[in-house]
């Protein structure tokens, strides 16, 4: 008996034969994370070459002692590989939109493509989990625009797995992840929240 497919690949009627379905509501929900991430880096791109070229500059995401991007901006983890990590963001975000009108489009995509983006998006969630512990407890301070990638990259990650990774009959411990995937998401965004209040309780103490 043939294992009924995931949501993320249930297949479009109408769709090209070849490669790997992929529903309607996948491609959306890769399409939004690509155009929120892209936005998200490009903006962070452009604050951080108007404080270069000005060190007046208060970036417009400067609200308040906590969430404040310049002075994520100006530590040296902002720029891991030599360069501002945003730039790494467009680039990455950038082959996820494409990726997400591909599949709008029902451009049939191999199943090596899909897991070649899930790789991508789980070395981009090891890179945003260091960046979370820095922020948190290194520098100090948060950067929202960060933040934003942040929420993406996780369900990114979760949607690209289930696409190239369809659980089936065999695999009884896949099966449970899928089904749990996005109560794991819940969790994580919970966890990741209360880190934050934790982290700053002083603070937000104050503005009560």
């Amino acid at each position: 008996m043939t294992a009924a497919l995931s949501p993320e690949q249930t297949e479009v009627p109408g769709a090209p034969a070849g490669g790997t379905p992929v529903s309607a509501g996948a491609a959306w929900l890769v399409l939004l994370a690509g155009v929120i991430g892209l936005a998200a880096s490009i903006t962070l791109t452009v604050e951080k070459i108007r404080l270069l070229a000005d060190s007046g500059y208060v970036p417009s995401c400067n609200l308040n002692p906590v969430l404040s991007c310049g002075s994520v901006m100006a530590t040296h983890q902002a720029s891991v590989v030599g360069f501002p990590n945003p730039i790494l963001g467009i680039a990455g975000f950038t082959v996820v939109l494409v990726s997400g009108v591909l599949a709008l489009a029902k451009v049939p995509l191999p199943r090596w493509y899909w897991a070649g983006l899930t790789v991508g998006a789980a070395i981009g969630t090891a890179f945003v989990h260091w960046l979370i512990f820095q922020s948190l407890y290194r520098i100090g301070a948060l950067c929202p625009y960060c933040m934003v990638v942040w929420s993406v990259t996780i369900p990114l990650l979760v949607v690209s797995a289930s696409i190239a990774f369809a659980p089936d009959s065999g695999h009884k411990n896949l099966q449970i992840l899928h089904r749990w995937r996005w109560t794991f998401v819940a969790l994580w965004f919970i966890a990741l929240f209360m880190l934050i209040f934790i982290r700053f309780q002083d603070y937000w103490v104050t503005l009560i």
